[in-house]
């Protein structure tokens, strides 16, 4: 029973992943770039999180989302190593575009961290597909 929660949890963490990323999309045409940079940020956070539920671990804390993913899943070798740089080039875009009032970040920036988030989510889901028909 706590297996089909875990899974079901991580299923809809991922889903909000896409979500996040469809409105980062939807930013970014609209030339709202920070906010785009805002959700693409969200996005990975979500797929790490939809990894982590089926370890059942989570945290209040970003760092620490970030901390135990990159410990299970990066420095093991299950995930690729590029996407721990993903997570420090997003985490510094998201906070610079969030509480810096003078940060100015161009279309075409936000345009490769949406590349590189959409990849970001895809390793995961496909990671996840295969924990979820073992």
């Amino acid at each position: 029973m706590e297996h089909d929660y875990k899974i079901e949890l991580s299923k809809r963490r991922l889903e909000i992943a896409h979500e996040r990323l469809t409105t980062a999309k939807a930013m970014l045409e609209l030339g709202d770039y920070k906010a785009s940079a805002n959700r693409l940020y969200y996005a990975i956070f979500s797929a790490m999180r939809a990894v982590l539920a089926l370890d059942g671990f989570d945290s209040k804390k970003h760092s620490g989302i970030i901390a135990r993913f990159r410990q299970s899943y990066i420095k093991t070798g299950i995930l690729d190593t590029e996407m721990s740089k993903i997570i420090d080039d997003l985490e510094v875009i998201r906070e610079d575009s969030d509480y810096d009032d003078f940060y100015i970040i161009l279309k075409e920036d936000v345009e490769i961290q949406a590349k590189r988030a959409e990849y970001f989510v895809s390793e995961v889901e496909s990671y996840l597909q295969n924990q979820y028909n073992q």
